[in-house]
């Protein structure tokens, strides 16, 4: 029979967040907590995932201590029938304590708080031309296809056109269950390997686009003085009408101190066009953030998960092999029709576990 006992940190781990699930109790009834709603919410947030937590170490604890009595059964009993159920039971139990202490571990995992965020998506056609423009609308339709398929509900917010059928650069906010916490590994660069329809001899060319995708920036997250914006007007001069193109409806706004800049011309509205770019805008400094503390993190963890870094080329598609590879975990699928038609799950469940199992890993260090 196994002996079954817990990493010592494991249990200091589990131990510790038995007390704070108390901690956090005593605080929620706390004077100070009722008087603060956002502290309320962050300290409900905190207690919910605790809770799953504790509920799973105490089972673990019951788990073992019922695995060591039926052991001490199975040791003291000469009976076949007995003996045969203790066998029976305690399988069953290293089953489950085996599952519990997984359980455990993946809920020691900090939970990302922007998870459940609307995230703001930027394509950007890169080198490749022509061919470079039409591939960004490959990847713009793979992921309003996604959207579709999961009841996300997309809004456009910029769209820069290039020749019939592609785009240049087009910026839209994805609203929904775990929006952020799903499409943040879809930034950085991605590549096609394709014969582009103007390709007169067959060859195959090489084009690529940058995906950049930012959680959504609340009030609450970044307070931006009005004296740090500097605010432009200007005449649209992209489609969309008369209207549009002869009145300085476009709005361009910079943060000085960071130099920051979101521009918006889509709309007849420069009212319109200003709240659009300012949602961008923050989005755009909250992300820049939020990529420092990533780069930090993995300078120490030594990750290619999860820093945030734009500037590597993550994903292949090979259309001659009809086969799509992220190289962050060297993951490849013979399916890229489906890709690009927004089945997108085995990548991204394949990118989170790899993520999760390094943070893990990173956490018991």
């Amino acid at each position: 029979m196994k002996s079954l006992t817990l990493d010592p940190r494991l249990e200091d781990r589990l131990r510790h967040a038995e007390r704070r699930f108390g901690e956090v109790d005593s605080e929620l009834a706390s004077p100070e907590a009722l008087a603060s709603p956002d502290r309320l919410r962050e300290l409900g947030r905190e207690r919910a995932h605790l809770d799953q937590l504790v509920t799973a170490s105490r089972e673990l604890s019951t788990a073992i201590e019922e695995h060591q009595g039926a052991g001490e059964l199975l040791g003291e009993t000469d009976d076949p029938e007995m003996k045969a159920m203790a066998e029976e039971e305690i399988a069953d139990l290293e089953g489950r304590i085996e599952m519990l202490i997984l359980r455990v571990r993946e809920l020691l995992i900090p939970p990302d708080p922007l998870a459940d965020r609307a995230a703001v998506v930027e394509i950007r056609a890169g080198a490749g031309g022509d061919e470079a423009g039409l591939f960004v609308a490959d990847l713009m339709r793979m992921y309003r296809r996604l959207a579709e398929r999961v009841g996300w509900k997309l809004e456009l917010l910029s769209l820069s056109e290039g020749i019939p059928g592609s785009i240049k650069e087009v910026i839209f906010t994805l609203n929904g269950r775990g929006v952020y916490g799903r499409l943040r590994y879809e930034s950085g660069v991605h590549r096609v390997q394709r014969v582009p329809s103007t390709e007169s001899q067959g060859r195959i060319h090489t084009s690529a686009a940058s995906v950049a995708v930012l959680p959504e920036a609340e009030e609450v997250d970044l307070k931006i003085d009005p004296s740090d914006l500097r605010i432009d007007v200007f005449r649209s001069s992209g489609p969309g009408g008369q209207s549009v193109n002869t009145t300085d409806s476009a709005v361009r706004i910079t943060h000085l101190p960071t130099g920051t800049v979101a521009t918006c011309q889509d709309e007849k509205s420069q009212l319109k066009n200003k709240v659009k770019a300012m949602k961008v805008l923050r989005s755009r400094i909250l992300d820049s953030i939020i990529a420092e503390r990533e780069a930090e993190r993995s300078r120490e963890r030594n990750s290619q998960i999860g820093t945030g870094d734009r500037s590597a080329k993550i994903r292949t598609y090979n259309f001659p092999q009809s086969r799509v590879t992220d190289h962050r975990i060297g993951l490849t699928l013979h399916s890229l029709s489906a890709v690009l038609d927004g089945e997108l799950d085995e990548i991204i469940a394949a990118l989170r576990l790899a993520e999760e199992q390094e943070r893990l890993e990173a956490a018991e260090a």
